[in-house]
């Protein structure tokens, strides 16, 4: 389209040569080839002098225009007058394209050096300078030119420019700027694409060349496809079939934002403040209705092509199933999802915590239930686990009781969990039977809470209970709150981590973050506390440490601090704590150790990692 635009513009100044239209758009499709396919670099700095160009285009238009600046002409040019044939989506179809360049940055985030940074700016700085300038060009045009020359055959940007020839050039460069911005950012979305490997018989495009993996295999298709497109006809024919790709495309995009913020997913940790599942949804429809708005036809051919690549993504096994819970069919999605849980492979990306909380009945310890629930943050699961100990057949009926009144305490109290209760004859086999044979299909516990045990007589059992849950590969949460029964009070102070390099570390920094989402816990500030050795490299572990939660995603205050004795470094670096999160191995940590740390400032959350979580996802 962009090919076929340029070659409209250079066409009248060239077309005495004797050389075809198509043949001129050949040869321009062949040097924007050959400008991309040397790299992305030396493309790019072909770009810096086309926006030069338009620059000085865009004044010498306005400053043209200004002097014959007309509020009368305005006045007369504000009322629709469409032509025959022409309505407002026929216009819109052919403006669309010229405002998709926006996806140009995000195409090319591959080369960018800090993505997450550069692109939210660049967009939303993109959007709003293109903007500014069409709007300001569209009043400028109605207050200076009349109508019947607006829709004559006229080149009236030109026309009533300070430099005519200037704004011509602008021309020029803009479509060819915008041609080699598509013939850089498609053939990358093809490597990537090929590069996740769906279709196998995509893999050779995802090839790389040279030191940058410049995607050329995926060039030399996508130069192939624009040359088909030139020969396809003239810029009415093909710019309102782009235009459905490019809404369906944008379309695309927001209904997966949505659903990553209506899924809760906790790697879904977005760096933008201004995010809230309705604005998505909202795009999503308005690039929909605009498509048939436009033209049925080809909204229905759009949609069709997209519906098959889904489903042949869908057999490849790596398609991603969302929808939402209705009454009649919630029965039935439930269960077609947990059948397909069941063959997933786990992936550290789809971590969300399970937890299973042996309360005792979650009356005798709400505090448990509550920190359970807050590091879930609508994200995982919660089960209550309550053990009777006794024979089965003695109990069964106080079983069916208790789990009831469990039952009845967590919905008078709005908990989100489900209640569990097992009788045996002892607590390590109950332990044994709650971690193995809870839960179903992949929501099966994988994370033990517990409250921490100050009673000496039950140390050794205490201790063959953590241990035991180590060996089941689990992840442990031992809990020391001061409030046992009445509902947790969120104490005041910082959510502090003892950061000890260990396995441990990437749960804890995920629990911290998914307990500050929690209405509760969201004003509260994190700190990382991380006691190093003293003469240690203080400045160069913070920058490592910045970098990992930059690449994670998550922000923190750091506090690096070289001490000789870790727990004191942390007792005076924590300042005024609600709570603090520490590592500790069920097999190797004394108990004692636990103890002193357990006896710090504020509620204090002991935490074991089985390894399965990870901030790199």
């Amino acid at each position: 389209m962009y090919i076929v635009g340029f070659t409209e513009a250079l066409y009248p100044l060239i077309s005495g040569i004797g050389l075809s239209f198509r043949t001129i758009a050949t040869i321009t499709n062949l040097l924007v080839f050959a400008c991309v396919i040397t790299g992305a670099g030396w493309a790019i700095r072909i770009q810096y002098g086309i926006l030069a160009v338009l620059l000085l285009a865009i004044v010498s238009f306005f400053v043209g225009a200004a002097l014959d600046f007309s509020p009368e002409l305005l006045r007369a040019n504000l009322e629709t007058g469409w032509t025959s044939g022409h309505s407002f989506f026929t216009i819109f179809a052919l403006f669309f394209p010229a405002v998709t360049g926006i996806m140009a940055g995000v195409n090319m985030s591959g080369d960018l050096k800090d993505p997450s940074r550069s692109l939210p700016l660049g967009v939303l700085s993109v959007i709003g300078v293109s903007a500014f300038i069409y709007i300001g060009i569209a009043i400028m045009l109605a207050a200076s030119i009349s109508r019947a020359s607006l829709v004559g055959p006229g080149f009236v940007m030109m026309e009533n420019a300070l430099f005519p020839s200037m704004v011509y050039a602008g021309v020029i460069c803009a479509t060819l700027s915008s041609a080699l911005g598509s013939m850089m950012g498609a053939p990358r979305i093809l490597q990537a694409f090929a590069r996740d490997d769906i279709f196998r018989v995509l893999n050779w495009f995802g090839r790389g060349s040279g030191w940058a993996g410049e995607p050329r295999n995926a060039i030399i298709l996508t130069f192939v496809i624009a040359q088909i497109g030139v020969f396809v006809g003239d810029l009415d024919t093909v710019a309102p079939v782009i235009t459905m790709f490019f809404l369906l495309t944008y379309g695309t995009v927001n209904l997966s934002c949505f659903n990553e913020m209506r899924s809760r997913n906790p790697s879904f940790r977005p760096g933008f403040r201004l995010k809230h599942w309705a604005i998505p949804l909202v795009g999503a429809l308005g690039c929909l209705s605009v498509m048939l708005l436009v033209s049925a036809l080809w909204a229905t051919v759009a949609l069709v092509v997209s519906g098959l690549v889904y489903y042949l993504i869908q057999r490849a096994d790596v398609a991603v199933e969302w929808g939402d819970v209705q009454s009649g069919l919630a029965y039935q999605r439930a269960r077609n999802s947990l059948l397909r849980l069941e063959h997933e492979v786990y992936h550290p990306k789809n971590w969300r915590p399970s937890i299973i909380a042996l309360s005792g009945g979650a009356y005798n310890r709400l505090h448990l239930a509550d920190y359970a629930c807050w590091f879930t943050a609508d994200s995982g699961i919660v089960s209550i686990g309550q053990v009777m100990l006794g024979r089965l057949e003695d109990l069964y009926e106080e079983r069916l009781n208790a789990e009831d009144a469990l039952r009845k305490f967590i919905l008078d109290e709005n908990i989100s969990a489900f209640p569990v209760v097992v009788v045996e004859e002892d607590l390590h086999t109950a332990a044994k039977a709650l971690v193995q044979c809870h839960g179903i299909s992949g929501l099966r516990p994988n994370t033990v809470l517990l409250g921490w045990s100050q009673d000496p007589a039950r140390t050794d059992m205490y201790t063959g209970m953590l241990q035991l849950v180590k060996r089941m590969r689990r992840s442990l949460i031992i809990v020391d709150c001061e409030q046992k029964q009445q509902k947790t009070r969120v104490p005041d102070g910082a959510i502090n981590l003892w950061w000890d390099d260990s396995e441990n570390d990437a749960l804890m920094v995920l629990l911290a973050y998914l307990l500050k989402k929690a209405p509760e816990w969201h004003q509260h500030p994190l700190r990382i506390i991380r006691p190093v050795g003293l003469g240690t490299d203080v400045t160069r572990i913070e920058e490592e440490m910045d970098k990992m939660l930059a690449e994670a995603r998550i922000q923190s205050e750091l506090a690096i601090v070289p001490a000789e004795n870790p727990r004191e470094a942390v007792r005076e670096a924590m300042g005024q704590s609600a709570v603090l999160f520490a590592g500790f191995d069920p097999e190797a940590s004394d108990f004692a150790d636990l103890q002193r740390v357990v006896d710090l400032p504020g509620d204090v959350i002991l935490v074991y990692s089985a390894g399965d979580a990870s901030l790199e996802a």
